[in-house]
């Protein structure tokens, strides 16, 4: 069974960093692609970025683009989100989920999905 649990957010002042950790169990991350997506109050959820089995990543959203960093630790069985200069507009619920070997946007594509992480961006 393919779990991803993600951890790492919480409450940071606009301009801050926060790094989160999508790890996964039952399951080899080194074959699969992660794609990290939000959601925010009231709003669809949207996709941020992905990194497919051979480490090559995506950004699908503007608004984060030169401040979001994803990565992959296959020893550790583990995908990162970076993020740095947090703005009050990146709170949300931050999800990782996982599909086979390429990344896709859209989000029917991925076969199992972490429970979600706050991120809240507030002085």
């Amino acid at each position: 069974q393919l779990q991803l649990v993600e951890s790492g957010g919480g409450l940071v002042q606009p301009g801050g960093s926060l790094r989160l950790s999508c790890a996964a169990s039952g399951f080899s991350l080194a074959y699969y692609a992660i794609g990290w997506f939000r959601q925010a109050p009231g709003k669809e959820r949207e996709g941020i970025s992905c990194i497919n089995h051979v480490g090559v990543s995506t950004n699908y959203a503007d608004s984060v683009k030169e401040r979001f960093t994803i990565s992959r630790d296959n020893a550790k069985n583990t995908v990162y989100l970076q993020m740095n200069g947090l703005k009050p507009e990146d709170t949300a619920v931050y999800f990782c989920a996982v599909r086979a070997h390429w990344c896709q946007p859209n989000e029917s594509d991925y076969i199992s999905w972490g429970q979600g992480t706050q991120v809240t961006v507030s002085s």
